[in-house]
């Protein structure tokens, strides 16, 4: 009884640190679903050090000249993604 209490407690705390805690903890769990949707945990063997590299590299080229046709094709198919994966969702 005591332990629903506490938990219920630290769910409606609305300090504002509390609040930028849950926020920032739902986007990092937000983009390793992304890295796994994208299929990187499986094609990596879950090798961190790989994931962390492709994504350093997708970095680097941000960081490059043609950035803003890496986005624009990165952005493509990321909503491709979204649509196959909405559609898979809905034919199950």
């Amino acid at each position: 009884m005591r332990n629903r209490l506490l938990t219920r407690r630290a769910r409606s705390d609305t300090r504002d640190w509390q609040v930028k805690r849950r926020e920032r903890t739902r986007q990092l769990i937000e983009l390793g679903g992304l890295v796994a949707k994208a299929g990187l945990v499986e094609l990596t063997d879950d090798d961190r050090a790989v994931i962390l590299g492709v994504l350093v590299e997708a970095a680097a080229r941000l960081r490059s000249d043609g950035h803003e046709a890496a986005l624009t094709l990165w952005r493509r198919r990321g909503k491709r993604a979204f649509t196959v994966a909405a559609d898979d969702a809905i034919g199950s």
